[in-house]
């Protein structure tokens, strides 16, 4: 690494006093006409209104404010001056996978083709896009060792959502032990949605603890695997960083107790085109597109979570699912009895499936594979070095190599300074790098989650580490300077307490206006 600090190279966010557009509005102003093409469709049909069903037809105009497209565009650009984003800098945010999204697959989104494609259209007059998702199915069953693949959900959490479905109506038709089998066995270290969705579809979960090498413990396991067991939820590797080198063993317990064994993709850019889960024992697997095959990731989506299956839990996945005839016809069938049925409107989120479809066909597999090999250089380059700083350290397994991310602790920087890991995350954002995840996983005190991604240059990584650096020396020599952080950003210090509390969220004009009043 190069030695030569660049901490002082700091950077500024823009700040505008941005009014909120409905404070700039001026009644009687307008964004945009079309006069022309009015005019004409009047002459057509006599009246616009004659298009539109009486009872649809609007009464009054809604509360919007009264602008001009200029106006539109200059305020949204300023708000998008004083945000962060991985197009502006490096965004280790662990286990999120935030890497940048190719310009490519952007444009092939945006193909007229595939933009301007109505859900509802007959599927004579679809067949590219129903090609195009019909190949995509195979590819990610290929990537991941599955048989069987449905791209409806649209999200990771709606993807483990739907696996965990999967998984109780096999256990319901096939073993005809669904209200036996009512558990759930989880690790501790694990994402929260995992819970979630087994609790959503109605099963008591099972937490099963860490060893000290950060693994998923075999005799907790052996223990608590028996005849109640639905399955298993893992992420492997785990959200410690560290491959889980027991899986086979892990797997053989599970389905010797007659459960499942659902992998959780959040972490699968570390072994894409290296290992397929499907080859160390998982039933089920869900993917995020969003993060690992590079699609708009983060605000709330749009996101995307494929999941596979092996072949005996085929026939449970949601309906439609796409065919191809013997003449190359693809069409939509619902006749599985047994499906779990719709979990997302029309085909999921058709325009991440796009993108996901580029980054794949324009990698290869030597590229995906590549792509992960890079990630891993990445994490465990970071992990070398950041733990070697005064006040931070590499919890667990530290002979283990990390795979796509690594989590650093700040615990001994708390202990001798005062600072948390959540200063720490403070302050790099005057460094012009976004904060870790932080607080997780759980089993971590302190935890400072990084992931860089492959997408992340040499000299972004020193500079990383150049600040995590910088960082540890105002620790220690001026804490109070780390503690007024971030000090660069269009907003300060935030108040943690009302910005999480749903009492205080003002999330339109009229709740704004009404606050105002109080």
């Amino acid at each position: 690494m190069d030695k030569k600090s660049v901490s002082d190279k700091k950077t500024r966010q823009a700040k505008w006093d941005e009014p909120l557009l409905f404070e700039r509005s001026i009644p009687g102003v307008m964004a945009h006409q079309v006069p022309i093409a009015e005019e004409k469709i009047r002459k057509e049909i006599g009246s616009l209104d004659s298009l539109i069903p009486e009872a649809m037809r609007r009464k009054g105009y809604p509360n919007l404010p009264e602008v001009s497209e200029l106006q539109v565009v200059r305020h949204f650009t300023r708000l998008s001056q004083m945000n962060f984003s991985v197009s502006l800098g490096t965004y280790p945010l662990g286990s999120c996978t935030m890497k940048y999204n190719p310009i490519i697959n952007e444009a092939v989104s945006s193909h007229p083709g595939f933009a301007w494609l109505h859900p509802n259209q007959d599927v004579r007059h679809a067949q590219g896009a129903l090609e195009l998702l019909w190949e995509l199915e195979h590819w990610l069953a290929e990537i991941t060792g599955m048989d069987a693949v449905t791209l409806q959900p649209a999200a990771g959490a709606q993807g483990e959502f739907t696996g965990v479905m999967v998984m109780r109506e096999y256990h319901r038709c096939v073993t005809e032990e669904c209200e036996q089998r009512n558990e759930m066995l989880i690790p501790d270290a694990a994402h929260g949605t995992n819970p979630a969705s087994a609790a959503m579809a109605g099963y008591k979960v099972i937490v099963i603890p860490s060893s000290d090498e950060g693994l998923v413990d075999l005799e907790a396991l052996k223990e608590s695997a028996g005849p109640n067991t639905a399955g298993l939820m893992l992420t492997n590797p785990n959200t410690i960083g560290v491959f889980e080198k027991d899986i086979a063993e892990i797997a053989g317990i599970v389905h010797e107790s007659g459960g499942l064994l659902y992998y959780d993709g959040a972490n699968f850019n570390a072994i894409m085109g290296v290992v397929r889960p499907g080859d160390m024992g998982f039933d089920v697997v869900h993917l995020n597109l969003h993060k690992t095959m590079s699609t708009p990731h983060g605000g709330g989506g749009p996101g995307s979570g494929p999941v596979g299956v092996k072949k005996e839990l085929a026939e449970f996945l949601p309906v439609p699912r796409i065919v191809k005839d013997e003449d190359g016809f693809f069409n939509l069938d619902y006749d599985f009895p047994r499906s779990i049925g719709k979990v997302k409107g029309f085909f999921g989120n058709f325009g991440m499936l796009v993108r996901a479809y580029s980054y794949i066909y324009s990698l290869g597999y030597q590229g995906l594979k590549r792509a992960s090999e890079v990630a891993v250089l990445n994490a465990n380059y970071i992990a070398y070095h950041v733990s070697r700083i005064r006040g931070f350290s590499l919890p667990y397994s530290q002979d283990a190599p990390r795979m796509h991310e690594c989590v650093i602790s700040a615990e001994k920087m708390k202990e001798d300074t005062g600072i948390t890991a959540m200063d720490v995350a403070k302050r790099l954002l005057d460094f012009g790098i976004h904060s870790p995840t932080v607080y997780f996983p759980l089993i971590v005190p302190e935890a400072l989650m990084i992931e860089p991604t492959e997408t992340e240059s040499r000299q972004d990584l020193d500079r990383l580490i150049s600040a995590f650096q910088a960082i540890s020396d105002e620790a220690y020599s001026n804490p109070e300077h780390v503690k007024g952080a971030p000090k660069s950003t269009a907003l300060r210090q935030l108040d943690e307490y009302r910005a999480a509390h749903p009492k205080t969220l003002t999330l339109s004009w009229k709740m704004y206006q009404e606050n105002k009043d109080e």
